[in-house]
């Protein structure tokens, strides 16, 4: 019954698109059309529609449903309750299910929100919406659908994939999800602005805050995503340059570099080019990684095994949204003026400095994934890794933290770089410190620079409030300070890990004891333990830093049986400088068990500077809608006055 509930809305649900999209299509067509009324109407009521059609999936995963499909293929009876009710999107068709209900709900929520923008224009941006919607339903409904029935019921589910039965599937997906619609929502911005030639300052301040929303839920995304596959694949690292992983990182690159160009154009009305292209790009890339990782072409841990039809499909709206949008974006873009000039030596400048570096940095990270599978379906296999991406990167990454560390204390339009250069003494002889002691410690390359840009950047990032009053400093200026701290600070543990970590591949009995860098373990004894749905032997070592009192790790070796599969548990121990990270691994014939020990100085930094670079988003989006709803308050009251005087 909740099951064909949910189809039902579904089906309605997509209908309503299709309805939304006639009615907005004929709106910008024919201004004033009698249809116009239906299209804000019809995008709320469309999402409340699908939120009911994922409640409805939810339900059924809560209760294991077995008689849906896709219950009896993803969970089990025996599962704890959490990766029930995460499990909804723990699966291909799940997961797509929240991307339709989320794009939904920021479709309503625009039609009811948004009164800044020229009618036409903004009806053009809920057509263009209700377009890409309706791919997405077309997806589900015929290719994807997570409502179908099984019959018979089997006694009991397969269980989920244990890799995903974490904590972190609760929240990883869903943020990531979340961004990626709200760069969908730039991208039907773009189009919108496109089809009405209608791109300024108005637009902008319409696109930013979903611009920004968007990059606050990818940076939390990729962060936990990182910290989650650390802990729980065992490998003792922190980011692997898999296909998945860049799939997730090219959107973010490109809405790094959308969210300084929409900036730009909101309060300088400059770079308007610049903010439709990058709209459409970034859209493109979170395309580009649905595809990858929905395709069945990739082999990842973190990739969706499924059928390669499906692939074809998404392939398939791939090119219809894009390359319909970068047609339009040929023939429209030189009827769209370019805005205010600027000089090269000004903050504008800096910024587009910065947008060329990420734009550079995305063609390397999209060429070094796509090649390997080109190569593939060529008969040739390449391994495309850390050999490329590190150098490559780093050659556009480190000027443009040096861009970084400068722009924002350019003056707007123009400046000279003499009047900034005595308030760079600092950070240069910071940098410039950190690199002597670096190069005496006989570091790398690359982990030398980057400990020293970092340190140099933290330095820069806090410039700006120089000569203020903090508690008159404004939420987007304490947001860009605490992003760009962010930026160091995980640059700073990057750089750390790779430059300082010790390894100890060891197999030992247990009461013996192994050092790795300042710390002592023991193994103390392995002895069998069970939870809801799985066996496991877990180790218990005593470790101690420099002598200090001992602490206690618990790494497992675990076996699920639905679905039959083994993991490695590790265990963490975190100090304000560092982790130490333990594996266990098998026993030798001799009673010797293998053990994996790290000792990575200041790795924590990375997801702690990845949680600053968010923080600074959200202090930012906070003061610009403020600032907005001070705007349109005071614009309501100047047409109240106006209106009475007119009486």
């Amino acid at each position: 019954m909740i099951a064909s509930l949910g189809l039902a809305a579904l089906w309605f649900a997509a209908t309503l698109a299709l309805l939304q999209l006639a009615a907005g299509a004929m709106s910008v067509r024919q201004p004033g059309h009698p249809l116009t009324t239906l299209v804000r109407p019809l995008a709320v009521v469309q999402g409340a529609l699908v939120s009911i059609a994922f409640a409805a999936l939810v339900w059924v995963f809560c209760v294991t449903d077995l008689s849906v499909l896709l219950v009896a293929k993803n969970s089990h009876s025996a599962k704890p309750f959490l990766y029930k009710f995460a499990g909804a999107w723990g699966n291909h068709e799940g997961s797509m299910l929240l991307w339709v209900m989320v794009m939904g709900l920021s479709g309503g929520f625009l039609a009811l929100v948004e009164k800044r923008l020229p009618e036409r224009t903004m009806l053009a941006t809920l057509t263009s919406q209700a377009f890409v919607s309706l791919g997405f339903y077309a997806f589900l409904l015929l290719s994807s659908n997570p409502f179908t029935r099984i019959d018979p019921v089997p006694a009991d589910g397969m269980g989920l994939n244990p890799l995903l039965q974490d904590p972190g599937l609760a929240f990883h997906p869903p943020t990531l999800y979340f961004g990626y619609v709200g760069l969908s929502v730039a991208f039907s911005f773009a189009v919108g602005a496109l089809l009405t030639r209608e791109v300024g300052p108005a637009f902008a301040r319409a696109m930013r805050p979903w611009v920004l929303g968007a990059w606050i839920f990818l940076t939390v995304g990729i962060t936990a995503g990182s910290y989650w596959a650390y802990y729980e694949l065992g490998w003792g690292g922190w980011w692997f340059w898999d296909p998945v992983e860049n799939a997730s990182l090219m959107p973010w690159l490109a809405a790094t570099a959308l969210l300084h160009s929409v900036s730009v154009l909101a309060s300088r009305n400059a770079l308007r080019t610049w903010t439709i292209m990058l709209g459409v790009v970034a859209f493109s890339m979170s395309m580009v990684g649905t595809f990858l990782v929905r395709s069945g072409i990739l082999t990842s841990v973190h990739a969706f095994a499924v059928d390669p039809e499906r692939g074809a499909f998404i392939l398939a709206l791939l090119a219809i949204y894009i390359g319909g949008a970068l047609n339009m974006f040929a023939l429209r873009a030189s009827t769209i003026s370019e805005g205010e000039q600027f000089e090269v030596t000004s903050r504008e400048g800096a910024l587009v400095m910065n947008n060329v570096m990420l734009s550079a940095i995305l063609g390397i990270v999209l060429v070094g994934t796509l090649y390997p599978l080109l190569a593939e379906s060529m008969g040739a296999k390449v391994s495309v890794g850390p050999p490329y991406f590190n150098p490559m990167t780093a050659v556009f990454a480190l000027p443009m933290l040096v861009v970084l560390a400068v722009g924002p204390l350019l003056r707007w339009r123009r400046d000279r770089f003499t009047r900034i250069r005595p308030v760079l003494v600092l950070p240069a002889l910071v940098t410039l410190g950190a690199l002597v002691l670096a190069a005496l410690a006989g570091l790398n390359p690359l982990p030398l620079l980057g400990i020293a840009l970092a340190l140099g950047l933290a330095t820069a990032s806090l410039l700006p409030l120089r000569g203020r009053k903090l508690r008159r400093v404004t939420l987007p200026l304490w947001g860009m300070v605490i992003a760009h701290l962010g930026v160091a600070v995980a640059l700073f543990g990057m750089a750390s890990d790779a430059a300082f970590t010790e390894e100890r591949l060891v197999a030992v009995k247990q009461g013996e004891k192994v050092a790795v860098g300042p710390w002592q373990v023991i193994l103390a004894q392995v002895s069998p333990v069970a939870g809801p749905n799985w066996t496991a032997l877990e180790a218990t070592m005593q470790a101690s830093y420099d002598g200090g009192k001992p602490v206690e790790l618990h790494p497992q070796a675990r076996s699920f049986w639905s679905p039959a599969q083994e993991t490695s548990e590790s265990a963490l121990s975190t100090r304000w400088n560092g982790q130490l990270y333990a594996v266990l691994g098998n026993e030798a014939e001799d009673g010797r068990w293998q053990l994996r020990l790290w000792w990575k100085p200041f790795v924590t930094l990375i997801w702690i500077g990845g949680l600053m670079i968010a923080l600074g988003g959200a202090l930012a989006l906070l003061g610009r809608v403020a600032s907005d709803l001070s705007r349109l308050i005071a614009q309501d009251k100047i047409a109240y006055r106006r209106k009475r005087q007119g009486r």
